[in-house]
């Protein structure tokens, strides 16, 4: 029995002899950070984008007169396999713009067949008759044609939502300038000059559109469509020169300032006694506003009524030439516009351009913004912004534009000077303590963008962010 005592005193654990870690915690102030926040991004679409002062509220977009309608893209319905067109969306097309009879676009809508096609197919081909318009609502067709050296040159790839073939409904000597060959499988619905001929045939209002629409082109026009200015060049002797004027649109789009607004609650307890090392109301209100400075970034990008994604010109939306983002289409959204200022892409899409330039050997250029080195194409910067969406096909977009009011391009639109504005274009107002003894202060950003000429922003789109397997 002593044996067995002895070793259950060797057992015994030795006896604390000083103050344990983790009651001394209690008393020592700990080193700390400030509250952090995963949400937090670079907004570089904030950071660059010119700010224009908008005094009242409201700012107005005079342009020259401009004599193009339609080039929209067409949305449809899809039951099961079967797609219809939206008789409204044939407004879109440049033909039926303005027109609103709902009961003719109906019937117009009602006599477009569904078309399903293959890869590979070809749907349209070069020099033979062509007889009907052909909406595309699901796929990529790629449009080509004989260069003068007798090889196959590429004039544009199409998809959901674009058109081809309008000028065929009132041609009947119509025939195919390029062949349309199918890039993936889809489905268009095509609506032939002979249904479109019967449907007008019943309908006195469309035909009197129809004549004013062909009234447009005697119209003389710039190659964008504005009302021409005319003048002389090159001329010898005294002829007489020709008068003219810079006429208006008579309807410009006006842009109101959009906001984000959230209320931010402290308890006045925790205000008064817990305020050291930081003040606890300054660190809320300092993460309330980085949150509300990201909402406003994503809603520049993708707010239906001023968002860029929604508002660029469609004739400025591209497709890439075959899925991942290429130089060459990054070459292609540069050639558009004149002065682009910078490309910004989804991290994921950045990640998908340098994919294709190691495929390729070729190695991105870096510059300088705001002293930080940044990846760059043909010298202009890409910027990373998680904002712009991913689909669930794995595709996105990737943005292009030209900024600045003296140079016709993109601006954001905000007003300062607001009643206790805390940053530009943000106030922080106090609200008062209710009887639960919780303090409010109002938190308000006011914004929006405006696209002042429509190649002021050019859209990459279908862009292909997936690895490839191999």
């Amino acid at each position: 029995m002593t044996v067995d005592t002895g070793r259950e005193e060797q057992l015994e654990s030795p006896r604390q002899s000083s103050l344990g870690t983790a009651a001394a915690r209690n008393l020592a102030t700990t080193t700390k950070s400030a509250p952090q926040m995963q949400e937090i991004t670079s907004r570089w679409l904030l950071r660059v984008l010119p700010w224009v002062e908008t005094k009242g509220g409201t700012y107005r977009v005079n342009r020259r007169l401009s004599y193009t309608v339609g080039d929209g893209r067409v949305e449809f319905v899809q039951d099961g396999a079967s797609v219809r067109v939206i008789p409204r969306e044939l407004g879109e097309l440049a033909l039926l713009k303005g027109f609103d009879d709902l009961e003719v676009l109906t019937a117009l809508a009602i006599r477009c067949v569904q078309q399903d096609f293959r890869a590979g197919e070809v749907l349209a081909e070069r020099g033979t008759a062509a007889e009907r318009i052909h909406l595309i609502a699901h796929g990529r067709i790629s449009q080509t044609t004989v260069g003068k050296y007798g090889d196959e040159v590429a004039v544009a790839v199409l998809a959901d939502g674009d058109q081809f073939g309008e000028n065929t409904l009132l041609d009947a000597d119509a025939t195919w300038d390029y062949t349309a060959t199918a890039e993936t499988s889809g489905t268009l619905l095509t609506l032939s000059r002979a249904d479109f001929a019967a449907v007008v045939s019943t309908a006195p209002g469309l035909q009197a559109h129809i004549r004013e629409f062909s009234a447009l082109p005697l119209q003389r026009q710039n190659k964008h469509g504005e009302a021409e200015i005319a003048m002389s060049a090159g001329h010898s002797g005294e002829p007489e020169l020709p008068g003219t004027y810079v006429d208006y649109e008579l309807n410009p789009r006006e842009y109101e300032l959009s906001l984000a607004q959230t209320v931010l609650r402290v308890h006045t307890r925790v205000a008064d006694l817990y305020n050291e090392p930081m003040n606890q109301t300054k660190e809320q209100l300092r993460l309330t506003i980085e949150a509300l400075r990201e909402r406003q970034e994503h809603e520049l990008i993708n707010n239906r009524e001023f968002g860029l994604l929604h508002n660029a010109a469609y004739k400025q939306r591209i497709q890439t030439h075959s899925g991942p983002p290429t130089p060459d289409d990054l070459d292609e959204l540069l050639c558009r516009r004149r002065g682009s200022k910078f490309f910004l892409a989804h991290p994921r899409a950045i990640a998908a351009m340098g994919r294709e330039f190691n495929a390729r050997g070729l190695y991105p250029d870096h510059v300088d913004l705001g002293g930080q080195q940044v990846p760059a194409w043909r010298g202009v910067p890409i910027l990373p912004c998680s904002k712009i969406p991913i689909t669930k096909e794995n595709t996105s977009s990737i943005l292009v534009m030209r900024t600045g009011e003296e140079n016709q391009g993109v601006i954001g639109l905000r007003q300062t000077g607001l009643p206790e504005e805390y940053e530009p274009g943000l106030s922080v107002r106090f609200m008062g303590i209710d009887e639960r003894s919780i303090i409010s202060y109002l938190v308000t950003t006011y914004y929006s963008a405006a696209i002042l000429v429509p190649d002021a922003l050019g859209v990459l789109e279908n862009v292909q962010i997936g690895r490839r397997r191999d």
